[in-house]
């Protein structure tokens, strides 16, 4: 079978800036893999949130950028809802594990693998299958908010400050995404969707200087990072 581009100009550069967005979160994951001795525990969850981006962002480069059929469109959706459903689950725990340690990653972690479950269950039985997405993201988006402003005003972690401002962007990008009217052209024409992956890559960055600031300072307690 032959593989085409997607003829539409805007789902190709939407596809293009998935695929930046994969590439970058690929990046991080293995650059984030140097500091697993200070913390085991922190660096396996986030590798994880990072591997499932790097998998969804990925599988959104070939549902955007490629000529596919409707039907196998729709079927694609099916294992990135999962993956989206995953990656913010663990966002979370590993938010609770900065707020409340192991004990408390745990308990959250036995909670939100089933609530992403539940969550990618009413996406596949509900119409509005975005929107049910979007409300999910977004409470866990606040939930992780909190923590991190809490442990940024408290003074708690180095480099709190830094996932607050990287899960602000996250949330702003969100809201791009849903009112689907954002774009621009800049050589190539951008829709709302590749504006949204622009403004995560973005975010991605400034979530990779919080973590390592704050291993750094684990490791390193008395060195200004």
């Amino acid at each position: 079978m032959r593989i085409q581009l997607n003829a539409n100009p805007t789902e190709l550069t939407t596809g293009a800036t998935d695929a930046l967005l994969g590439i970058l979160a690929l990046g991080c994951l293995w650059y984030l893999s140097h500091y697993r001795q200070i913390d085991r525990w922190k660096v396996g969850i986030w590798t994880w949130v990072l591997g499932l981006l790097t998998a969804a962002a990925i599988l959104g480069a070939v549902v955007h950028g490629l000529a596919l059929s409707d039907a196998m469109t729709r079927f694609l959706w099916r294992p990135l809802f999962l993956l989206l459903a995953l990656l913010v689950a663990l966002f979370v725990v590993a938010a609770v594990y900065d707020l409340a340690g192991l004990s408390g990653a745990r308990r959250a972690l036995a909670t939100m693998i089933p609530l992403a479950v539940l969550f990618f269950g009413m996406t596949q039985l509900a119409s509005g299958t975005f929107l049910v997405f979007v409300v999910y993201e977004a409470l866990a988006m606040l939930l992780a908010l909190g923590i991190y402003v809490s442990l940024a005003v408290r003074r708690r972690m180095r480099g709190a400050d830094l996932m607050a401002v990287a899960i602000l962007l996250n949330i702003v990008a969100a809201g791009i995404q849903a009112t689907g009217s954002i774009g621009f052209a800049l050589v190539w024409q951008f829709d709302h969707n590749g504006v949204f992956h622009l403004v995560q890559s973005v975010a991605v960055i400034v979530l990779m200087l919080g973590l390592r600031t704050s291993l750094l300072t684990a490791a390193y307690p008395d060195r200004s990072t």
